[in-house]
């Protein structure tokens, strides 16, 4: 009877670790959901400057133009924006998180990328 009440409290426990293991890789780090708050609001807010300030110096070669471009296209889309993380990779040296964007309008989703290296943003792509 006691190995019995042992086992199933081991396996109680394994469940819970197991299940907070999941809870914790379904939350973004705060600094990526800051990171993508910043980008996006910086797309509505068509300010190239917010855009690039945590960038890795590739990221600062995005042109203003290019930028402009964007903004143009998604920019008032996005103000209806609402983020969800959905999880995270890790490429080539990279955490890259991924992110649904789902608008007021009901219009389709979509997914959005954020790639980060020391703390410096390589990639932000929407597609």
């Amino acid at each position: 009877m006691k190995n019995i009440v042992v086992r199933q409290i081991c396996i109680l426990a394994a469940l819970f670790m197991a299940s907070a293991s999941f809870l914790s890789a379904n939350e973004p780090q705060k600094d990526d959901a800051a990171l993508v708050a910043k980008l996006v609001s910086a797309i509505q807010n068509t300010d190239y400057e917010a855009f690039v300030a945590d960038g890795s110096e590739a990221f600062h070669a995005i042109t203003k133009p290019q930028f402009d471009s964007v903004c143009e296209s998604l920019g008032v889309k996005l103000k209806t924006a609402h983020t969800t993380f959905l999880g995270e990779l890790n490429q080539q040296g990279f955490r890259v998180t991924l992110w649904k964007l789902s608008f007021a309008d009901g219009s389709d989703d979509a997914l959005a990328t954020l790639s980060v290296k020391d703390g410096k943003v390589g990639g932000f792509w929407i597609k």
